[in-house]
Formats: C-alpha cells, structure tokens, sequence
C-alpha cells in the first residue's frame, strides 16, 4: 500500500494550560471543557466512519494534547481505532510542551501506539521563552527531552524558534548546538511571525515588540538552513528538517501534496477528491451542534482543477522536492518566467520538477506569482 496516497487524521484538542504570546491557533487556557468536547468529538467521529479509511498518520495537535489525563486520552484513542482503520506501521504523533510530561505520561503514551513525540522546545534561551511566553524553562526542555529518549521513544521531533528580538545568532546557535546533542529525528525551525490578533501582534502595534527585519530574518534562514545541513539534517521543507527521509513527518507532507486528510475538533480543517472544510472555532459551538446530530463545518469549497494546480505549485515550492511540471495545468507556468527564475537561481529544473533553492525558499510566497500567467 501506498503510505503517500493514505489519507491522515488531525485531531485538534484545543487546551492549554496558559496561551503562549505568539500563538494564534483555537486554543481555551482551561480544562472545564475537556469531558464535553472529548463525547463531542466522539460523535463526530461517528460522522466519517464510513467515508475514510484506512488512515496511515495520526496527529494529536493543539492546543497542548498532553493536558489531557490517561484516561481521557486513553478513550479517544479507544473510539479512534474502534471506528477507524490504521495501516500497519502508521505514524501516531503527539505534540506536547516539556512542562506537561512526566515518564508516567510518557509511558501511557507509548502504551497507546503513539510513536513520535513533537516536543515545543522553541528555545534554551530563558529570555526567549520569556519573551514567548512558554510556560517552561531551559531546565525543563532539558529535563523533557531526556525523558523521552529514556522511555525509548525513537522518533523525536523537536519545535524551535528564531529571529525573535532577544535573540542573537550567536544564542540561536547555542539552543541548536544543545538540541543536537539529542539528536532529534525531526527539528522543525519556525521563523518568529506576528500573527494578527494574537499578544504579540498586540504588542507590536503598541511599539512594545519589534521584528528584527527582512534582512536580518533571511540571515538566520541561510544560516540555519547550512548549519542543519553540515549535521546531516534534511532540509526538505522551509521550516523542516529530517534525519533522513524515514523521518520526514508523514502527515504533515499530505497538506503539502493534497493527499486526503481528515481534521475533528475545533477549527480543524478537512481535505478530499477537491474538496475542503472547515470546523467552527468555538468548543461552545462545537459541542453543540453535535449534540444537535450536525456536522459542525463553518464552511466549505470546491477547488476547481486550475485552483487545485495553483495549490500543488503554491505548497509543492515549499518543498524541496519542489512540483512535478507534468502534473500541473499545460499553460499554467509561462516558459520565459521559469526560465528567468532558473537564471536568477531562485529554482532549478531536475528530471522534470522545478524545485527552489535555498535563496528561492526565501521567496516561495511569491514565486507562483512569478510562474504563472
């Protein structure tokens, strides 16, 4: 069976023990609301039964999906494989944050099936994790991170942040010096972004906070991206890096290649044969119109097969295996842009993918913009 065609199943748990400043994903700082959303997604579950199966990636993203209790977590995982199909092999990830994990928890997680850990270090800098507003500090990330190499977890992913305005390449390059020590299989490296609404946006509107800018950002890509690569790191996604190809987080790859995916919980997103959904963003809601025998989607859309081209080329230049130019619409790509580009460096065309570079990583937002017609 084809694990890159196998659709994947998202499961949002939209509680937190704080919010993080930077943070704008649907998330509540409370646990009220677990036992009602735990049988609301129960039901919804109920919904989809029948129409995906054969699931080969599990991600129990949030939210903080740690803040639930062995037994809660126990019985969604009980009522997941109960009314759906997993392949042989899949990969079951949990995200967590190092002040939520303990060798008990870890121990019930690994009970369960789940083997890959995505653990929000973001930083070993206690100035940045101020800044961010984490709820843990360097000794924790330490202490979480041996943790879970002792309880024999062999697929570590590892969630790092940079170009915040307390932090120096020098300091970056100390928390990536200290991370590979663990030798994670999988280092995500997200580059610090305002998101409209959330604290830090706030903040930055009211001239609290700062971005470092355009120039110094680019700086800590190209570095990161080199220095990841002198250590043996993949970079095979603008933020993600593997160990090798094994590691490469399956789930996230069918967002980048429109492979089916099915998202529950609030504000969870769907995707199949073209089409996309939506969940409402309010646990209230939520619960309610499940309780009420309705699929609880805000909103949804039909992707026509321009729109669907568009994409693969939008999400596949985030990539570097890039698009498949044989996949794509005959007349979507314009020859001479492709060859200017190619000139410029910014992409490269290898046994017929266009592929970008790391310069033209910098850039991917923009470079469909400068391919297409």
């Amino acid at each position: 069976m084809n694990k890159e065609k196998q659709p994947g199943l998202y499961i949002h748990i939209p509680f937190c023990r704080s919010k993080c400043l930077y943070c704008d994903f649907y998330s509540v700082a409370s646990r009220a609301a677990i036992p009602a959303w735990l049988k609301a997604v129960q039901r919804e579950v109920l919904l989809y039964k029948d129409r995906f199966h054969d699931f080969d990636s599990l991600y129990l993203g949030g939210g903080t999906p740690t803040i639930l209790g062995e037994r809660e977590l126990a019985g969604l995982l009980e009522c997941l494989h109960k009314h759906f199909t997993f392949c042989p092999e899949s990969e079951m990830t949990i995200e967590a944050n190092p002040d939520g994990l303990s060798r008990d928890k870890l121990k019930v997680i690994g009970s369960l099936g789940i083997n890959r850990i995505s653990l929000g270090v973001q930083s070993f800098d206690d100035r940045d994790l101020k800044y961010l507003g984490r709820s843990h500090d360097s000794r924790q990330a330490l202490k979480s991170l041996d943790m879970v190499r002792s309880c024999g977890f062999a697929d570590l992913g590892a969630d790092l942040m940079y170009g915040l305005e307390t932090q120096s390449i020098q300091g970056w390059r100390r928390t990536l010096e200290k991370i590979l020590e663990f030798r994670p299989e999988h280092i995500s490296c997200y580059q610090m972004t305002f998101e409209k609404g959330a604290p830090l946006w706030k903040m930055k509107a009211a001239g609290l906070v700062r971005s470092i800018g355009e120039k110094l950002e680019s700086a800590f890509f190209i570095w990161t991206s080199r220095y990841l690569e002198k250590h043996a790191y993949q970079h095979y996604e603008i933020s993600n890096f593997a160990r090798s190809p094994e590691f490469m987080c399956r789930h996230n790859r069918k967002y980048w290649s429109h492979i089916p995916y099915l998202g529950l919980g609030p504000s969870a997103h769907s995707f199949q044969a073209g089409s996309r959904w939506w969940n409402v963003r309010s646990i209230r809601k939520y619960c309610r119109l499940l309780a009420e025998g309705k699929a609880p989607v805000e909103g949804a859309e039909v992707l026509s097969e321009e729109q669907l081209d568009l994409e693969t080329l939008d999400l596949g230049l985030r990539t570097s295996a890039g698009v498949d130019l044989h996949a794509l619409g005959d007349r979507l790509i314009m020859d001479e842009a492709l060859a200017e580009l190619q000139k410029s460096g910014l992409v490269k065309v290898t046994n017929g993918r266009i592929q970008p570079s790391l310069k033209g990583f910098l850039v991917a937002d923009s470079l469909p913009l400068m391919l297409c017609s």
